[in-house]
């Protein structure tokens, strides 16, 4: 529901109050607000590390502000013993500063490789599916400038192109919801600071410090790089820079999408003419990625290999017939066509 023209406004309470008048606290807010411009409802996940519980704070204040309904949810990954207990630690720290919320638990089986991964998309799957559930499109998420540096390092550790970069934005869609991180421009000694200031608490996972995982091995390289005076700021405006030119791109790809393919009706097949690939490999890869996913209409992008595999058959005139994504590819001629599979 719309509250953007609602004339009643909820009374703050005195416990947010108090806390605002703190000066740092309300220099953060205030950035925090002048980012995130919602005006419906939505969801907050929480993770109950500092970032997120900082997160909750701020999303509750300006909820009040703009009489909104946010929803929290925690979720329960039971990958650790204690998880359980910190979820509901979380759930009633939250509610010592009138903060509803609720645990989402993670049930079945558990990996035993590429956990983080997995842990993941799992999170996504359950939040997903709440926000599905509530009618809520807008799902609110703690990632930060530090998790914004991160994922840049993992990204190009991987060999991953220009999108793959700059992936990590304030705002993306995935499965028509609306993925928003309002602290990517913060820094994390500011949340850490906020939720001690506010809930003197926050859970410090011990798989943060476990150098196993490829995101704490890159953690710790970057510390390496900031004590020979990486500064966090300019590597952001790089980031926003190779944006930029990623934005230019998705233009030349939408443009190829929509002057190259047709959809036929009755025969239920996606056409690509031979001016498809009349492009540069970029443009020719990322149109090709999206039309199979919109054919093939599975949750996840094909990886990048697959596609380049596809793209070097179709250049060596090999390409026959091949399924990848949920889609048949064949090529009639010069024609590639794209069908569901069956």
């Amino acid at each position: 529901m719309n509250h953007k023209n609602s004339s009643v406004r909820k009374k703050i309470p005195k416990i947010y109050k108090s806390r605002l008048l703190n000066q740092r606290v309300n220099q953060i807010f205030k950035k925090f607000e002048k980012s995130f411009k919602i005006d419906t409802d939505f969801i907050v996940a929480v993770s109950g590390g500092a970032d997120s519980l900082a997160l909750a704070f701020l999303t509750k204040v300006y909820s009040l502000k703009k009489n909104l309904n946010p929803r929290y949810f925690i979720v329960d990954h039971k990958l650790r013993k204690e998880s359980t207990y910190e979820a509901y630690k979380v759930k009633r720290i939250l509610k010592s500063l009138k903060i509803n919320s609720h645990v989402l638990t993670w049930k079945g089986k558990k990996p035993v490789n590429n956990i983080q991964s997995l842990a993941r998309c799992k999170r996504y799957e359950l939040l997903f599916c709440k926000c599905k559930k509530l009618k809520i499109s807008n799902l609110v998420l703690g990632h930060h400038m530090d998790d914004l540096i991160e994922n840049f390092f993992l990204r190009m550790a991987r060999g991953s192109g220009l999108k793959g970069l700059v992936s990590l934005g304030i705002n993306t869609q995935i499965e028509s919801i609306n993925l928003i991180r309002p602290l990517i421009e913060f820094d994390k000694k500011d949340l850490i600071f906020l939720s001690k200031f506010i809930f003197n608490f926050y859970v410090d996972d011990p798989t943060n410090h476990d150098t196993k995982f490829s995101r704490i091995k890159v953690r710790k390289l970057i510390k390496e790089f900031q004590d020979f005076g990486l500064d966090k700021k300019k590597f952001q405006l790089t980031i926003e820079n190779l944006k930029v030119s990623d934005q230019s791109i998705k233009f030349y790809v939408e443009k190829n999408k929509r002057e190259n393919s047709i959809f036929n009706h009755i025969k239920d097949e996606l056409i690509l003419k031979e001016n498809f690939f009349d492009n540069s490999h970029e443009v020719i890869f990322r149109s090709l990625s999206d039309l199979i996913h919109l054919i093939g209409k599975k949750p996840n992008f094909v990886r990048g290999k697959k596609i380049e595999n596809i793209l070097s058959k179709i250049k060596e005139r090999k390409l026959r017939k091949e399924t990848l994504g949920g889609c048949v590819i064949k090529m009639v001629n010069h024609t590639m066509i794209l069908t569901k599979e069956r």
